[in-house]
């Protein structure tokens, strides 16, 4: 009873961030409901027993996305274009679409915990009895990341690397343009 209700007031956070994040102007405010909405989401994975995943979320979504944002904020000018206000109706239309799409996607999984899913029948155990044995790997947290799930954890440092990339490379356009600037005058 309890664990029910923590989990819908952790939801009910959740919503309630997102729609404050739909609704506010201000983008400082908004970057600080981004980092809140993280934080949130990582105390759900907590709640849900995904430990290392709450930690990725903790660091990568509540640390390092919402310093990089404000930092953003911080180096660009205030140039927001004066625009008529409009409903976005078609953007919303497409957003509960894609929407109900998920939740119906959603219908045949396995409730949580539930012991008879494929995923407690077949992979874990395989996991659990020989994974030692295949990978030479004692952990079997640090075996099913770096050896079963290698390709994936590749693919997501490369992104990581990516976008990391991608923002040093606009951080330093910026600070090159500036120099140029200097250069001119």
């Amino acid at each position: 009873m309890i664990d029910t209700l923590i989990d819908i007031v952790q939801l009910a956070f959740l919503a309630i961030t997102a729609v404050a994040i739909i609704r506010i102007r201000s983008l400082f405010a908004v970057i600080m409901l981004f980092g809140i909405f993280s934080l949130l989401s990582a105390g759900l994975f907590v709640i849900m027993d995904a430990s290392d995943v709450a930690f990725t979320e903790a660091a990568v979504g509540a640390g390092i996305s919402t310093v990089l944002m404000l930092a953003t904020l911080a180096i660009t000018k205030n140039l927001e274009e004066k625009r008529p206000s409009h409903r976005p109706w078609l953007p919303l239309i497409v957003v509960m679409v894609m929407g109900a799409a998920l939740v119906y996607g959603t219908v045949d999984i396995p409730s949580f915990g539930d012991p008879e899913a494929p995923v407690h029948k077949h992979v874990a155990p395989r996991y659990l009895e020989q994974g030692e044995e295949e990978t030479g790997v004692p952990n079997i947290v640090t075996a099913v990341l770096a050896s079963y799930r290698g390709f994936d954890t590749m693919g997501e440092v490369a992104v990581i690397l990516t976008a990391g990339m991608g923002v040093m490379l606009l951080l330093g356009g910026r600070a090159a343009r500036g120099k140029n600037d200097g250069d001119v005058r």
